[in-house]
């Protein structure tokens, strides 16, 4: 059993592990903003997220600048590291429920994954926390798990955490979309 274990980079001594993590809520009571901040449910739920990674006590915590993500990463860490390709992906909303992402899959991936491979590098073997967005976290995971664009048809609820776990040039996803800090 430690063997499979060691195969997913469980407990294996240098494994970097990314907890990536989607903002809180954003949506509830907003104005028409381009950058929202976090509404009075995702000020809540941040809050509980903060609760639970503090004693874990991570290396860092990176965001993307969006006021949302930024927002949610501050409970966890006053000093946060931003990087502009941690942003959602561009979208174009039409009339009703129609929406299209304006960035080619392959282009998020390639972006994730460069400012992922970065903090790998920058924390072996420690706990990094990643607040970004919903799109461009499931891209990177579908990447990982080496499915195609597209393919991971889920929808990470706000300040939900997916687990990458990181050793060299492997990847490892050890959870997705846990929300256990909000139950």
């Amino acid at each position: 059993m430690r063997a499979l274990e060691a195969a997913y980079l469980i407990g294996v001594e240098g494994a970097t592990e990314i907890w990536l993590i989607r903002h809180g809520d954003c949506y509830e009571d907003m104005v028409d903003e381009s950058d929202p901040g976090l509404s009075k449910l995702g000020e809540q739920q941040a809050g509980l997220l903060a609760a639970r990674v503090l004693p874990l006590r991570p290396a860092a915590v990176y965001a993307s600048p969006a006021r949302r993500a930024m927002e949610t990463a501050q409970l966890i860490d006053g000093k946060v590291i931003t990087d502009m390709r941690l942003l959602e992906i561009p979208l174009e909303i039409g009339d009703g429920s129609e929406f299209r992402f304006t960035e080619k899959p392959e282009d998020v991936t390639s972006r994730m994954s460069a400012v992922i491979d970065e903090i790998v590098a920058a924390h072996p073997g420690e706990l990094v926390v990643v607040v970004g967005h919903a799109g461009a976290i499931v891209n990177y995971l579908a990447h990982v798990m080496r499915l195609e664009a597209g393919m991971l048809r889920i929808l990470p609820f706000y300040t939900s955490v997916s687990v990458v776990r990181a050793l060299g040039d492997r990847r490892m996803v050890g959870a997705l979309g846990d929300v256990s800090h909000l139950e």
